[in-house]
């Protein structure tokens, strides 16, 4: 199943504002907000949190071949909101 930015979950969520989530923040996001819905994994809440999605995306474990899939259209969605630029665009190129 191709999945694409039309059909992404990820939602910007609160203020924008730049640093590290503190457990209780992070519990507090709606599942919208991660690049992984499903798992909770990589939320995506600023630039920087983007760009940690997009270095960690391999890394993440336990997840399903189409989770990746959305997670890919997530993290291009909500790198196009915040201005992040991406140079993969395939999600095969950050598997690599």
């Amino acid at each position: 199943m191709k999945i694409n930015q039309q059909e992404s979950k990820w939602k910007p969520y609160g203020s924008g504002e730049h640093g590290r989530l503190t457990t209780a923040q992070k519990n507090a996001l709606p599942d919208s907000a991660f690049a992984f819905p499903r798992s909770r994994k990589e939320p995506m809440t600023d630039a920087i949190h983007v760009e940690e999605a997009i270095a960690r995306f391999n890394q993440v474990a336990d997840v399903t071949s189409l989770e990746r899939d959305i997670a890919f259209a997530n993290i291009q969605k909500a790198a196009k909101h915040f201005g992040v630029k991406m140079k993969a665009t395939k999600r095969r190129q950050l598997t690599a």
